[in-house]
């Protein structure tokens, strides 16, 4: 009698996009633990080991976890997970040092904007892109009307006053992140009313980072939406075009361009470099940077600036940030853009609810004015929604939720114009009221 060799079994490593899943656990593993033994280098460098392992891992979980997956996946986990994590003391001095330096000294952060705005305009056909520059006011306008008159009456009928619904839960959500919005009111808010600027900002920051939580979940549920109804959905593309005239950021490439020409080197140079003259101009002009490079972006577009070969070197810088460096951008945020300590001690019902309407109004009216004036719904919806984020924060956490990095030129001017009207508004306001 014959005995037949069983089959040999074969172990295989999970992977994760084709690498084996055990290389950035050890490495993030180890990284983290040299924080224990203050060891980070605290610079670029020791800030990238951290936000880079995190994300690569925490992202792809979010995209994988029950409900979560369904309301911003990957964006909302790497956003929140760490703020949790530094809320209850997970990460040391030095490790949130790195990060630190990294995510505020050397601006990560606006590196990762800006080579999303250039990347995306650039990439972009002239009529999409002129087109989406004409409609995006429409539902920014009444949105923002809109989220105002519903925040102040939700926030009413749980038995807050006119004045701080308005002032201290409606206006921080709308009024362009902290940096851009929180600051500058807390300084209009002590010069109308005395006291400090640093005592308002505690009361300021909450309704911002709720309203902020509130627009990644909102854009998680409109990106659900888009994948169950497609006619809805543009999949980055605002403007309803034909599908023969041009594509969203992606158009088709030039024949003679392949992988092979594309020099990263000069897209950063594209990238940083108007970013820097951006800043020059900044000193001539009432406009801050991050806008000048929109429509420093836009007119070089417009008109051709840039050959073909150029213009696809900056859109491969593009690809690389959007597909591989949103979510550790996230992480960086969550640490230290989101400071759970501050919400804590405000949280209520009636709070939450009056932040959540402003965002929910914002994005209804939004998909509705939207699709009135031949927009796509839903990422008309997200544009406006980016209205209610934590400035250049809340563009990347809104749009890596619902996977429309590509609508970062048309959030960041939802974002940017949109907060310094709400900015300026108010500071009159208030001072009238108080006068």
């Amino acid at each position: 009698m014959k005995l037949q060799a069983r089959p040999e079994r074969s172990f295989t490593l999970p992977t994760l996009d084709g690498i084996p899943l055990i290389v950035p656990i050890l490495l993030t593993a180890g990284v983290l633990a040299a924080g224990l033994f203050d060891a980070i280098p605290e610079n670029m460098i020791g800030g990238l080991a951290v936000i880079v392992g995190l994300g690569m891992l925490l992202g792809p979980l979010g995209n994988r976890l029950p409900v979560i997956s369904k309301i911003g996946g990957g964006a909302l986990v790497c956003l929140m997970v760490p703020s949790i994590l530094v809320y209850f003391g997970a990460f040391n001095s030095n490790t949130l040092a790195a990060v630190t330096v990294l995510m505020k000294q050397a601006n990560f952060l606006y590196f990762i904007i800006c080579t999303l705005v250039v990347g995306s305009i650039l990439g972009m056909s002239r009529k999409v892109m002129i087109g989406g520059l004409i409609r995006i006011f429409p539902p920014l306008v009444l949105g923002t009307f809109v989220a105002v008159s519903v925040g102040i009456g939700v926030a009413m009928a749980f038995g807050y006053g006119f004045h701080r619904a308005l002032f201290y839960i409606v206006v921080p959500i709308i009024g362009g992140g902290i940096g851009e919005g929180v600051i500058p009111l807390s300084s209009a808010y002590a010069s109308a009313l005395g006291g400090q600027p640093e005592s308002y900002v505690a009361e300021l920051i909450p309704a911002a980072i709720v309203g902020n939580i509130a627009a990644v979940i909102t854009a998680g549920l409109l990106r659900r939406l888009g994948d169950r109804r497609p006619q809805l959905d543009g999949g980055g593309q605002l403007v309803k075009v034909p599908a023969s005239e041009t594509a969203a950021v992606a158009p088709v490439p030039h024949p003679d361009l392949t992988a092979r020409t594309r020099n990263h080197a000069l897209g950063v140079l594209i990238i940083c470099g108007l970013f820097v003259l951006a800043t020059l101009l900044e000193r001539f002009v009432e406009l801050p940077a991050p806008v000048l490079v929109i429509i420093m972006s836009v007119l070089c577009k417009l008109f051709g600036v840039f050959p073909t070969v150029v213009e696809d070197s900056v859109r491969g810088v593009y690809t690389v940030i959007a597909r591989h460096f949103i979510y550790p951008t996230m992480i960086g945020l969550g640490m230290l853009y989101l400071p759970l300590k501050n919400i804590i001690g405000v949280l209520s019902v009636g709070y939450v609810a009056a932040c959540v309407a402003v965002v929910l109004s914002m994005a209804a009216t939004g998909f509705w004015v939207g699709r009135a004036i031949g927009m796509y719904p839903v990422d008309a919806s997200l544009v406006t929604v980016c209205h209610s984020g934590l400035g250049g924060t809340g563009d990347v956490a809104i749009l890596s939720a619902s996977n429309r990095m590509n609508l970062m030129p048309f959030a960041q001017i939802s974002t940017r114009i949109g907060g310094v009207t709400t900015v300026i508004s108010a500071a009159a306001l208030i001072r009238v009221l108080e006068a």
